[in-house]
């Protein structure tokens, strides 16, 4: 799936994310790398769904917390998170993205980028090791 497919995972994105991550597709793509959705937005039967398979594949919630949140705590169900690939895709955002506000928040998801506008003058802020350590996933 493309950034700029009319398809739910793409369309349903806080519109501020959409831009920045449009955006920022265009500049990859001028560079010669090509950046495709691997998710984007999430309904919530979708996200606890994902948080079982990982439950069941990591044997644990507390394992499965690395790796998935629950649908109340989830950025992907609010629209403000996307993952994004390939490779080439993530390790360009990962130099570049601050220049559109795109941010890594998790240090072991190369691929989950968050919208933080203060990037673009400061820089992306440091990143939380897994979700477990981010606040938001413990409200």
């Amino acid at each position: 799936v493309s950034v700029f497919d009319d398809v739910p995972a793409v369309s349903n994105l806080d519109s501020d994310l959409l831009t920045a991550v449009r955006a920022a597709a265009t500049a990859a793509e001028e560079d010669g790398v090509r950046m495709h959705v691997n998710s984007g937005w999430r309904s919530a039967a979708y996200q606890e769904q994902l948080r079982r398979d990982a439950v069941a594949e990591y044997g644990s919630e507390e394992e499965a917390a690395r790796w998935v949140a629950t649908p109340e705590n989830s950025e992907h169900v609010s629209g403000d998170a996307i993952d994004l690939g390939g490779l080439p895709a993530q390790d360009w955002l990962s130099r570049n993205g601050a220049r559109f506000g795109l941010c890594q928040i998790y240090a072991n998801e190369g691929w989950h980028f968050e919208l933080r506008p203060a990037a673009v003058a400061n820089g992306c802020p440091l990143m939380y090791d897994d979700p477990t350590t981010d606040p938001r996933t413990q409200r």
